[in-house]
């Protein structure tokens, strides 16, 4: 296996190795901590946290409590040590809701004795094959998969009934493939895009324009949501209403799309998003064209993450269990694993205050997301938007 194939996190370990082989670091020495170490290597923390826990479990370092990671002296080096190893493979890492759920799973697997291999897909189907194949060498106890582009069919079928065939457990979150009867995560979303429009209905609006990205099936589902609450309202929806993109697509399509319908006389009086970085983006498009949030325009995001309250405009928008999610699927897996017949902990945590309600069809368990209103959207006012009243 070349380095480009290596995981990040083995290929640090490759490195930090070499340098305590080399005595720049001495035992007994102090380490630099995750920050600097991932500063140092151009590398995420979760890279650094996972390849210092390799070198722990091996015997090249040890840690103290409250002061940090040491290295081992030369007697103290143990042979390694069998870890039970999860693999994690997410459509990304590094941005919006995914470090949450990452560190859900994380928390638990760690306090059970597992550790944590993470992979990203860049939501591409060739990467997700590459780190199927990947992971198929691997001495793995199981798997927590999100499917990439799950809209788009399964051309990595194979190398799924692979992993079933060597008998490696299996858990995805966010969707799953439709011909695979693995255990799933996953948020009602399509209750969450009706909702969205049933609350910019519900305040009088008439004219709201939705904008999805549709090679998942979250996305899918969400404007599936969308159009029954249109239908179920008895509203008529003009298809120029509806905005759908790709990923390649998302950078552009929708913001033109959106500042094309703002700067016409009959423009919409809502927007319903995919999720809470399209609204953000939508905000600049109503900046843009000189629309105030939400006196002349309302808009809903969706997932309820950070960048929901980070905005000078506070996002109305649908929760997404984020961490908890990942716990679940963590503690599910664990049970197949292990072969018991226990509900993943259903407890919730990092301030959650209640659960999300949760609802079981066949092996799936999902989440119901629930509206958080905030700033972004009002009732609709016709002196505000003239000629677009309902």
């Amino acid at each position: 296996m070349n380095d480009k194939q290596m995981p990040k996190y083995r290929q640090l370990k490759q490195e930090l190795l070499n340098k305590l082989n080399a005595g720049e670091w001495k035992a007994s020495d102090q380490m630099p901590s995750e920050h600097d170490i991932a500063s140092r290597f151009g590398m995420s923390r979760q890279t650094v946290r996972q390849a210092l826990g390799e070198l722990e479990q091996e015997g090249w370092l040890y840690r103290l409590q409250g002061k940090g990671t040491f290295v081992s002296a030369p007697s103290a080096s143990k042979p390694p040590v069998a870890v039970k190893t999860i693999g994690m493979m997410t459509t990304y890492i590094s941005d919006y809701i995914f470090p949450h759920i990452v560190r859900g799973a994380e928390s638990v697997l760690r306090d059970n004795g597992y550790r944590l291999m993470l992979l990203s897909t860049d939501n591409d189907k060739a990467k997700e094959r590459q780190n199927l194949e990947l992971l198929l060498g691997e001495p793995l106890s199981g798997l927590i998969i999100e499917p990439t582009r799950s809209a788009q069919g399964n051309p990595n079928l194979d190398l799924y009934l692979a992993l079933q065939v060597q008998g490696i457990p299996f858990v995805m979150i966010n969707e799953r493939y439709p011909e695979l009867n693995c255990p799933c995560l996953r948020l009602d979303d399509e209750a969450g895009g009706y909702r969205a429009a049933e609350h910019l209905i519900e305040l009088g609006h008439r004219s709201i324009a939705g904008f999805f990205k549709t090679d998942d099936l979250q996305g899918a589902n969400r404007l599936k949501g969308f159009l029954r609450a249109y239908a179920d309202y008895g509203l008529a929806l003009l298809p120029e209403s509806v905005t759908c993109y790709t990923t390649e697509e998302s950078a552009d399509r929708p913001y033109e799309a959106a500042l094309a319908m703002l700067e016409r006389e009959d423009r919409p009086t809502a927007l319903v998003t995919y999720n809470d970085q399209l609204a953000v983006r939508l905000l600049e498009a109503a900046r843009q064209a000189k629309l105030s949030v939400p006196d002349d325009l309302s808009i809903v995001g969706f997932d309820d993450s950070w960048l929901a309250t980070a905005t000078e405009v506070k996002l109305t928008t649908l929760t997404h269990p984020k961490s908890e999610m990942g716990h679940q699927a963590a503690a599910l897996l664990m049970d197949l694993i292990e072969n018991r017949s226990g509900d993943g902990d259903a407890s919730f945590r990092e301030g959650q205050s209640e659960p999300l309600p949760v609802k079981e069809r066949g092996r799936e368990r999902i989440f119901v997301p629930e509206l958080i209103v905030r700033e972004s959207t009002s009732a609709f006012r016709e002196s505000a938007h003239g000629s677009a009243a309902p």
